[in-house]
């Protein structure tokens, strides 16, 4: 098990038998086993015990002290040790996993922070996010979560109070980035946490740009489960106070909601929110945007406001009503988002499947399908499996059925 696999174990037996709720976390765990804490609490060395099958303490490695810590790393939880032969083969001891589970360093946490150390966390989070556009949240989200706990403590450091406002915001956005990361590969759990996390980031940093953005992701999720009340009323309380975000974040919070009147069958409604975020999008000044808005330019903006008028395009059999969006965004978008290159593809496909010629569908559909193979999102399957659908009725023709088994047969790691 990894470290947080074993405390989530020991927390649910603990649950289970005792009624309680613990918080053994992996940064406990790794306490324990380098012997920095030598003699855990009785719940806690219960619940270790359970979760790894064994009579005593002793067997954990633990032994009782006088303060209750222990001076040096008990020998049972001693790390594993490579041994090299004569012909450079090493042997590691223990399996490649285990090896590198055990083997950490710990960061130093200074007691006085600057702005140095705001850029540091921004820079971090650009690093996580591009990692995420680059290749789904798969590859993203373990790393990231690790980058955030150890940026959360920053913020537990003396700082002047402008630099500790932009501290808080500087992790509540990467947060946001980490939340988002789980939500790309549906661990719902860990992206609500960090979501959370970061609206309370937000709070103590005074930040309503970085309030409205989370909201605004929030409210994504809620989309994508299929809670269209709870969406729109999250997208709706990160509309209070727009006058404090910028224009471009005004108009994603407008593409937004018309995307979920469309959705609820609201089209006119739908159709006046987009022209609304147009005119917003038009007045934008991107030198006054926070960093995590630098996604949102032209591409960005055409493909979620072609995206929020599909239903729309649907309901009234008229493709032309998003398409070029679509369209528009699929030729903008650059080498540095090609997942949101692929959603566009995707959607544009199956807008052509349901509304327009079902062959010009197939072309875009098997270029979205060569897209999607590198990438690792559960949201890529999702809407894929969306094209296959709006393509049944088509499938006595040729090239559709061979879409359709293209799409059956990926192979995305993690579906």
């Amino acid at each position: 098990m990894t470290r947080a696999e074993l405390a989530d174990a020991a927390n649910l037996y603990l649950w289970e038998t005792r009624k309680q709720r613990f918080n053994l976390d992996a940064d406990t765990i790794k306490r324990y086993e380098s012997g920095r804490v030598g003699w855990p609490g009785e719940a806690y060395r219960e619940g270790l015990r359970a979760a790894l099958g064994v009579a005593t303490d002793a067997d954990l490695g633990f032994a009782p002290t006088r303060r209750g810590n222990a001076t040096s790393a008990p020998a049972a939880v001693a790390l594993p040790v490579a041994t090299t032969d004569l012909y450079g083969q090493v042997d590691l001891g223990v399996s490649p996993a285990e090896f590198l589970a055990r083997t950490s360093v710990e960061t130093p946490v200074p007691q006085r922070i600057g702005w140095t150390d705001v850029e540091h966390v921004r820079a971090t989070t650009r690093a996580v996010a591009m990692s995420e556009n680059l290749f789904g949240g798969g590859l993203s989200c373990e790393v990231a979560t690790g980058q955030l706990r150890w940026a959360g403590r920053l913020i537990d450091a003396q700082a002047p109070n402008d630099v500790r406002n932009a501290m808080f915001e500087a992790v509540g956005n990467l947060s946001g980035v980490v939340a988002y990361s789980a939500f790309d590969i549906a661990n719902y759990e860990a992206a609500d946490r960090c979501f959370q996390f970061a609206l309370w980031c937000a709070d103590q940093g005074s930040s309503w740009a970085l309030r409205a953005n989370t909201l605004a992701e929030m409210s994504r999720k809620a989309a994508y489960l299929g809670n269209l009340d709870d969406a729109l009323s999250l997208i709706e309380f990160a509309q209070v106070r727009s006058d404090r975000v910028s224009a471009t974040a005004r108009a994603m919070l407008w593409t937004i909601r018309a995307r979920l009147l469309a959705l609820s069958g609201r089209s006119d409604e739908a159709i006046s929110d987009v022209d609304r975020a147009d005119t917003y999008f038009a007045d934008r000044d991107p030198s006054v945007d926070p960093p995590w808005l630098c996604y949102y330019d032209d591409a960005e903006h055409q493909g979620s406001t072609g995206k929020a008028l599909i239903p729309v395009a649907q309901e009234r059999k008229r493709p032309d009503l998003a398409a070029p969006r679509l369209e528009t965004a699929i030729r903008l978008q650059s080498a540095d988002y090609p997942r949101s290159r692929t959603f566009s593809r995707t959607r544009l496909a199956a807008l052509m499947m349901s509304t327009g010629d079902p062959r010009e569908a197939v072309s875009i559909g098997r270029q979205a399908v060569v897209d999607a193979a590198p990438l690792r999102s559960q949201r890529i399957v999702k809407e894929l499996n969306g094209l296959a659908r709006a393509s049944e009725r088509h499938a006595r023709i040729g090239d559709v059925a061979e879409l359709r088994q293209d799409i059956a047969l990926l192979a995305l790691p993690g579906t």
